[in-house]
């Protein structure tokens, strides 16, 4: 039996049991430890994040399709969001609590080892959130979905916990299965080689399973589809071309790193070749759409034979007979 399994079935028990097991503590709201908080980048970064992300929000519409026929589409924000937090990263904090939080998010909860616990729940503290609980792993999201209850879960880890999230995404939504991390450079024999190093071994701190590569060609890089992908050289000039990416680093003055820890873009992108179909997180990660439709009594008269006729051919005599009133 998976731990995510064991959770399911036994809710909180189990999950007390698998953190003393495999992390030695039993599962508690973190204390904050401010002696090593760099508090100022913090803040700056969360700035620039609740500001791009703000000015993502989808716009509410409303149109009358025919006379009488009128439909309404509106954005709210998601009652509860569980956020998993990888030791340390406070950086990936500030990622995934900020949007949820500039898209009107009332609960946001988060999860982090144990190891660096103290640190994540002081810049959660900055960011005006104070339920962070010291529970990593498996148990970790198994707990979110089962115990918490959340209405999505968000944010990376480890392929323990990347198995995790796909395992109970049946049941509760989640933002991107994570993969190894990856980098993709983009060169030419013009390129200063320095900046090539410079991109790769930034990626390679995230560990020996990261992807590294340098092609020649937009195109190779497309056939990888890659988290983070670096142009330089005469491939600057092809960035509106570029479909299958997770983010875009365009010139020598764009390094990856300064979209990891500052730009204000989202740093929890696709991985695997997730990018051909999906993009990273944004603030519509933590809205949902709603329809309302109204019709008047005219409005519905219009469209009636249209239902009639289409429920005919789908042997759906009732659908009918409900327009018929």
């Amino acid at each position: 039996m998976s731990i995510v399994s064991d959770v399911r079935e036994r809710g909180e028990g189990a999950v007390r049991e698998w953190a003393l097991k495999l992390d030695g503590v039993e599962p508690a709201r973190a204390v904050a430890d401010t002696s090593v908080l760099p508090r100022d980048a913090v803040l700056a970064l969360a700035d620039r994040v609740r500001r791009w992300h703000e000015a993502q929000r989808p716009q509410d519409v409303s149109l009358e399709v025919e006379p009488g026929v009128l439909l309404d589409r509106r954005w709210v924000p998601l009652e509860t969001v569980g956020v998993y937090v990888p030791r340390n990263l406070v950086s990936t904090l500030v990622m995934c609590a900020v949007p949820a939080q500039a898209a009107g998010v009332k609960n946001v909860v988060v999860c982090t080892p144990p190891a660096g616990a103290g640190l994540v729940a002081a810049a959660a503290e900055l960011l005006g959130i104070d339920e962070v609980w010291a529970l990593g792993g498996p148990q970790a999201i198994g707990w979110l979905a089962y115990v918490r209850r959340v209405d999505k879960i968000v944010g990376p880890g480890n392929a323990y916990v990347n198995e995790a999230k796909l395992e109970v995404s049946r049941d509760v939504p989640i933002d991107l299965p994570g993969g190894p991390s990856e980098v993709v450079v983009v060169v030419d024999d013009d390129v200063d080689r320095r900046l090539v190093e410079l991109e790769l071994a930034a990626q390679g701190e995230h560990g020996s399973d990261a992807v590294c590569r340098v092609v020649e060609t937009l195109e190779e890089a497309e056939e990888i589809a890659p988290e983070h992908l670096v142009l330089l050289g005469s491939s600057e000039a092809r960035a509106a071309e570029v479909r299958n990416a997770g983010a875009v680093f365009v010139g020598r003055w764009s390094p990856v790193p300064a979209g990891d820890y500052a730009t204000g873009g989202n740093h929890v992108l696709p991985t695997g070749g997730w990018a051909r179909s999906v993009g990273g997180l944004g603030i519509e990660t933590f809205l949902k759409p709603i329809t309302t439709q109204r019709l008047t009594e005219d409005g519905l008269a219009r469209i009636r034979p249209t239902v009639e006729a289409l429920a005919a051919a789908e042997g759906m005599p009732a659908h009918a007979e409900a327009v018929r009133r």
